[in-house]
Order: structure tokens, then C-alpha cells, then sequence
């Protein structure tokens, strides 16, 4: 059984950094792929350790450390709240990825009205200049589903295929037959020819994964964590994640703050065909990953009562698009 401790000490070390000044590391919980621990030195700094898991994931979860960098990286070129990548390399075969800590503690449901419009419109500014970073091709930067490609249409048309796959190999409970889902899927595909820029995407920005620092009385964004699902796509795919289960479009706050910024938001049918196609990626994920991870009863009930139907919802906004 691998020693935390003695881990953490190693890596330390090799990223320059002295392991007699660990003074503290407890593990983090929120997650279920990636083992995460907060490293905390003698003087008060604070490290995020994440290490990969050596069990079967997902197609796309091959390297996930190395698309988590990235996504850290070049949102450190647009200036926001992120951690900052101290060492990502291997460990034993296990990746791992050394990052500074953010301040702050997961979104939560303490807020007034007030101060929820205005971090929703903060957050909206930050995800617009995001998405103004773009990258070098379309995909995942890790190469685990292949190269980047030269158009979105290829790239997502294969995270899809992918997906579908795992829920074959897996035999995940889907409310219809894989071959049924790549069926509808498919006639849908050609709205992904209007994005013709590979911008930064998170694709995870749920509440869980932004940080409110509340150390100086009002509460601000202190970071956007957990980037490992990112990849260079349609901007429209993150937002998704930022109404998880639900529809941005309610959330004015968010889009004033998007647009105010320059991001664009409109939603007519190739978007909302392209929004149908992202939102079905993300529950197929939702879905096949249990099996994989072997989560509990409870979250695979959860799943198929609150998931499976947001995942037939998104089926028959392609088959009967609406503007």
C-alpha cells in the first residue's frame, strides 16, 4: 500500500521542493476519479497533489492530469482565478499533477440573492475571457482519444463515438439502446460546422468546482478547480456544467456578465442543436461512469432517476429542435 506521506515527499522533492517542510497533508474529498490530497508546508503555503487512479476509466480519462494542466496553464494567460501548475509528471506509472491551492471553499446555497446575481455575473465575465484562449486544434489535449483534430464536427463526432463505445464495453443502463443514441445523435452533427475557432473549454464549471473566498467579508470567485475534463471545442459546451440539470438561459445574471465581456450567447437552433448534442455527451458520461467506478447504490439510483431523464430530453431536443 502506497504511503501518502512518503508520496507527497517524493514529489516535493523532485519539484524542487524540500520535503522536511511538509508539515501536513489531508485528503480532499468531492471528487471520484482522481486520488486528491491538500499538502500544507511549514510555512503556511498550501499544495494541491492529485494522483491518477491505476484502475479502468473511461476512453476519454486516459491522462486526464495532462488536459487538467493545460486547462491551468492557459487560463493563467487570461489572468483568472485558477491553480497554477508547480510539476505534472509520473510516479511508479501513476501520474500526478503538483498545483498551488486556491482560497476559498465549493459553491454553496449560504448566499443572498444579491451576492449570487453578482458572482453569477463575475463568474460570466471570467468564462467569456476564458473562451477567448484558443488552442492548436479540436479535442482533448491529451491525446487520449487521438490527435487534435482540424474541425470540431471530427473532434466531437469522436469524443461521442467514444462515449457510446464505453457504454457498449460497459454495459451501462441507458434509458435507450447506445446504437439508438448514435442514430438521433447523427443527424444533428452538421451544427457543429458553425464553430470554427477551438476555444477553451472547462466543461465541469458545476458549483462544486468553483471556490468562494469569503476571507475579506464579501465573498469573490478565489478559483475555477478541477480541470480535467477540458478540451478545445465550441464555447457553447461549458455551459452545460454551469446549469447542470437545468437551462442557462434562465440565468440572466451569468449571460449579462458573458456578453458584457464579449462572449457570445444566442440561442437559435444550430445552438441550441449544439447545446443538445453537448448536454447529451455529458449525462452519457454521467451515466457509464458508474460502472467503471463502481459507485454506490444510491448515486446509481440517483442517476437514472434525475440523469437518465435529462439525457432522453436532450434526445428529443435533437430529434424536435426548438428555437
Amino acid at each position: 500500500m502506497v504511503d501518502s506521506w512518503d508520496r507527497a515527499g517524493g514529489i516535493l522533492e523532485r519539484s524542487a521542493i524540500p520535503p522536511g517542510r511538509l508539515a501536513d497533508l489531508r485528503p480532499l474529498s468531492g471528487g471520484t476519479y482522481n486520488t486528491v490530497e491538500e499538502l500544507r508546508l511549514t510555512d503556511g503555503t498550501r499544495y494541491v497533489l492529485k494522483i491518477a487512479p491505476d484502475a479502468p476509466g473511461l476512453s476519454h480519462e486516459i491522462q486526464l492530469l495532462i488536459s487538467e494542466a493545460e486547462f491551468y496553464r492557459r487560463a493563467a494567460e487570461a489572468e483568472e482565478p485558477a491553480p497554477r501548475v508547480v510539476a505534472l509528471g509520473g510516479d511508479s506509472g501513476l501520474g500526478h499533477l503538483l498545483m498551488t491551492a486556491c482560497p476559498g471553499e465549493p459553491w454553496d446555497d449560504s448566499l443572498t440573492e444579491t451576492e449570487q446575481a453578482l458572482l453569477r455575473t463575475e463568474l460570466g465575465r471570467q468564462t467569456a475571457r476564458l473562451h477567448r484562449v484558443t488552442g492548436p486544434g479540436y479535442g482533448y489535449p491529451s491525446g487520449a482519444l487521438g490527435p487534435l483534430a482540424d474541425d470540431w464536427r471530427t473532434a466531437f463526432t469522436g469524443l461521442l463515438d467514444a462515449v457510446l463505445d464505453d457504454a457498449r464495453h460497459y454495459r451501462a443502463r441507458l434509458p435507450h439502446p447506445a446504437d439508438e443514441v448514435a442514430r438521433t445523435v447523427r443527424t444533428a452533427c452538421a451544427a457543429l460546422d458553425e464553430v470554427t475557432a477551438p476555444a477553451l473549454v472547462h466543461f465541469d464549471l458545476w458549483s462544486g468546482n468553483i471556490l468562494l473566498d469569503r476571507s475579506t467579508g464579501e465573498p469573490r470567485i478565489g478559483g475555477l478547480i478541477d480541470g480535467e475534463r477540458m478540451f478545445w471545442g465550441d464555447p457553447l459546451a461549458d455551459f452545460v456544467s454551469l446549469a447542470l440539470l437545468g437551462d442557462i438561459r434562465k440565468d440572466e445574471a451569468f449571460l449579462a456578465g458573458y456578453r458584457e465581456a464579449g462572449g457570445r450567447a444566442d440561442f437559435d437552433t444550430p445552438a441550441l442543436l449544439r447545446l443538445a448534442l453537448y448536454r447529451t455527451y455529458l449525462y452519457l458520461i454521467m451515466l457509464t461512469e458508474v460502472v467503471p467506478r463502481a459507485l454506490d447504490e444510491g448515486d446509481q439510483q440517483w442517476r437514472q432517476d434525475v440523469v437518465a431523464p435529462e439525457l432522453v430530453a436532450a434526445l428529443d431536443d435533437i430529434e424536435e429542435p426548438a428555437s
